[in-house]
């Protein structure tokens, strides 16, 4: 007996949108969790060329967690494109002056990359502190263990 994958119309897909606070979660587990909302994978009706996820607040992203030694150890790098344009920052730097860059770029490296990526990632919302400009879309608390 086959089975027939159901395909979703753009039209049919409803979405919520999702308050989570980064307090003390490490950034992994949080950006995964919040890459799959992003995409749609814990719905039902995920439909791989579509975008069919929700939207996503982040609040209190300076208070994320990282663990071990990362937090001295990790670095992030950006390249300008000339000789020695190589500027290096430390996870120690990030979460104390670029709190909501650092969570964007953990996130959408989990993105897929194309149009449609883009297209997800304009859904995704990070703020520093505990306030957020989207009392209006009425964003659903989503706790993250």
């Amino acid at each position: 007996m086959q089975h027939q994958t159901t395909m979703i119309k753009p039209t049919e897909i409803v979405r919520k949108w999702r308050l989570v606070d980064a307090t003390d979660i490490p950034l992994g587990r949080l950006s995964t969790a919040v890459a799959r909302a992003l995409i749609g994978k814990d719905k039902p009706i995920y439909t791989p060329n579509l975008d069919c996820g929700d939207y996503v607040i982040i609040v209190n992203a300076e208070k994320v967690g990282l663990t071990g030694n990362k937090l001295m150890t990790k670095n992030y790098y950006n390249v300008s494109g000339y000789m020695g344009g190589l500027r290096t920052r430390s996870a120690k730097t990030m979460v104390e002056k670029y709190p909501v860059e650092m969570m964007e770029r953990a996130v959408w490296g989990m993105l897929p990359k194309g149009p449609l990526g883009r297209k997800i990632y304009k859904k995704l919302f990070v703020y520093a502190g505990g306030e957020h400009p989207h009392a209006a879309q009425n964003p659903e608390v989503w706790e993250l263990k």
